[in-house]
């Protein structure tokens, strides 16, 4: 059983995006998967509402306290669990990354979301995770230089540096749209980019845990 936390410090990074992408990509590919929805804006929750009850993958909404008990749950059901954590929240990202296999960090590629970086590499290395997570950019644009140079910064940073995950993902309507009919892009513009990056990043992360 794999478990993937989601964690960003800064608001609106695209943890609830990916966390979406990559459950329903693995249920795609025949892994089951279930999200657990430690944000209180229920962004993911409010999307499986969307979704339908009996269409997985399941959402499941707890607190942090109960963390370690719904995931026992989700693991004794599903192949993946992935964890999608509130911002600003040093506590919920510190319990999401010590029960992760592997940790993702969205960030687009912008100075207000780097600087925040620092801070949650230092966090990985209090629980041991430092070695085991990647920067999944998002909301790239299309000048392609802009992203290269987020890139560099991401993994030279003085304070703090990161391995950034080849897959980024564009800023594409697909991945609103298909929100809110409670789809993916994969499900929502199977033959669209959008859909193909979430096909790439599932990849990515098949092959970094050699699944």
């Amino acid at each position: 059983m794999l478990t993937i936390s989601i964690i960003a410090q800064k608001g609106g990074s695209g943890k609830t995006t990916v966390a979406r992408c990559l459950a329903v990509s693995f249920e795609l590919s025949g892994r089951s998967a279930a999200i657990i929805d430690l944000d209180p804006q229920a962004s993911a929750t409010l999307w499986g509402d969307r979704r339908g009850e009996d269409n997985p993958p399941e959402v499941i909404s707890t607190a942090l306290p109960l963390l370690d008990k719904t995931l026992a749950a989700a693991k004794a059901s599903v192949d993946v669990v992935l964890i999608d954590t509130p911002p600003k929240s040093s506590e919920a990202a510190l319990a999401a990354a010590k029960a992760a296999d592997l940790v993702l960090i969205p960030c687009r590629p912008q100075i207000d979301d780097i600087e925040t970086l620092p801070a949650t590499r230092q966090l990985l290395e209090l629980v041991g995770k430092g070695d085991r997570s990647f920067v999944v950019l998002n909301s790239v644009p299309s000048y392609r230089p802009r992203t290269e140079e987020a890139m560099e910064s991401i993994k030279s940073h003085p304070k703090g540096s990161f391995d950034v995950c080849s897959v980024t993902f564009g800023q594409r309507a697909a991945f609103g749209d298909s929100s809110v009919v409670g789809r993916t892009p994969s499900e929502f513009d199977p033959d669209g980019k959008a859909s193909e990056e979430c096909e790439k990043l599932h990849k990515f992360v098949k092959k970094i845990v050699s699944m």
